[in-house]
């Protein structure tokens, strides 16, 4: 962990660069300390972790930030007006940049403003202490909740001031919980935070299927989740965000070999590792939190795959499989196989299989329909099916590189099928 004692974040590259330069001079000019970078940028930076978004917070109001940035010849977009956010885009970055605020009312999804000169203010209205950190273009930390800096150290993830309440103003910060501490936290959930998630957990009714989706991908996508998901099991919030999930063994499984055999994780694998084998189960909660037509293919298509990885490949079966199945559809049905043989696996059998396939590019099928028509056979279903059995013919005889040999069987099964159209043999 890359916490300086002195609390002070060593210059970054993000915040040397031209374009933050010139939005953070535009916003303090006449007026230091006007603007800071605030939340995961700096508490990213902290841990030496990759910084993404970068979010400014400032005591100007939108409309003098606006004028400021303009004045500076820096472009600006009213992202977020009613809460205070601009976007400004300065070298192709951009920098949402908010005013300092407070909460006046919430319900549980939106909350309604004011905006302050105050930087604690602004602070106690935050999730997590950790997330209540600004700093400046030198590096200078202020962390108002006096927490922020002291719970990263510990790996600490605990809301700002009283957990319920926090809640309340954004039940979507239940699964936020989760989140950072799968990602930041030491494994030793806050026990206030957690017991509030438990009292709250029906308020997520209230949050759209979208914003539940992406916190629970994220979830998943972290390095070692295991002991956030028993929480979140424990809670009852697993269960209520998926209802068919069935228990975490294959989950806890799935990740312990990633882990071991350094595996980048797969958190669509690891999603459907929750689910019962039922194809339409898993569909149904795939349209239910309304996936991405790239997520609801790519989960389907590994659900309902039916290779068998009960018995070891050869190496003319595994490329037979892995050439019906898909290069990535079979790597991650692999990966779930051997996540279930768990220690009794043959480790190195399927390293290889593993890597195999990973190195696997897919031959291509030298016969088009083109082909089928210019030796007579009709066009439509006749063609269709002549394709398809000379393509079987294929994969069964190992996938031949001979044309002249693919060519006559072709030409023999279209001879069959003319033939029982009634069209005559594909010499007339």
């Amino acid at each position: 962990m890359a916490i300086d004692l002195l609390n002070r974040l060593p210059v970054q590259p993000w915040m040397q660069a031209d374009g933050a330069r010139r939005v953070m001079r535009a916003l303090n000019a006449g007026a230091p300390d006007s603007a800071r970078f605030v939340g995961g940028c700096v508490r990213n930076a902290l841990l030496g972790q990759p910084v993404a978004d970068i979010d400014i917070a400032t005591k100007w109001e939108p409309d003098e930030v606006t004028r400021r940035l303009l004045k500076a010849n820096v472009a600006v977009h009213p992202t977020g007006i009613e809460h205070g956010t601009v976007t400004a885009v300065a070298n192709n970055q951009p920098y949402e940049i908010t005013t300092l605020r407070r909460d006046v009312s919430t319900d549980g999804r939106h909350a309604t403003v004011a905006f302050t000169t105050d930087w604690t203010e602004d602070a106690k209205r935050r999730d997590f202490h950790v997330n209540a950190l600004y700093c400046d273009l030198m590096g200078d930390l202020i962390d108002p909740t006096g927490r922020g800096i002291s719970d990263l150290r510990e790996q600490k993830i605990a809301f700002i001031g009283d957990a319920d309440t926090r809640l309340k103003e954004d039940y979507l910060r239940i699964l936020r919980f989760f989140r950072f501490n799968a990602w930041y936290g030491s494994g030793q959930l806050d026990v206030e935070g957690l017991s509030a998630c438990l009292r709250h957990r029906a308020g997520l009714e209230t949050i759209s299927v979208e914003r539940i989706w992406s916190e629970l991908k994220k979830i998943l996508a972290a390095r070692d989740p295991r002991v956030v998901l028993e929480a979140m099991s424990q809670t009852g919030v697993l269960q209520f965000v998926l209802s068919e999930a069935i228990g975490l063994d294959l989950f806890n499984a799935l990740v312990g070999l990633e882990l071991e055999e350094h595996l980048a994780p797969d958190p669509y694998l690891r999603l459907l590792s929750l689910y019962p084998k039922d194809i339409d189960v898993i569909s149904a909660d795939v349209k239910r939190l309304k996936m991405s037509n790239y997520e609801k293919k790519r989960l389907l298509a590994t659900a309902s795959d039916t290779t068998d990885f009960s018995k070891e490949f050869s190496a003319k079966a595994f490329r037979r499989a892995i050439y019906k199945t898909g290069k990535d559809v079979f790597k991650a049905r692999a990966r779930l196989a051997w996540a279930v043989r768990g220690r009794e696996a043959n480790h190195r059998y399927w390293r290889v299989l593993t890597q195999s396939a990973e190195k696997y590019e897919r031959p291509v099928f030298p016969i088009s329909g083109e082909h089928i028509i210019a030796v007579g056979v009709p066009e439509g279903k006749p063609v269709g099916e002549v394709l398809q059995r000379a393509e079987q013919w294929w994969i069964d005889e190992d996938f031949p590189s001979d044309v002249a040999l693919i060519a006559r069987h072709m030409r023999l099964i279209a001879e069959d099928v003319k033939l029982r159209e009634g069209a005559g043999s594909i010499d007339d």
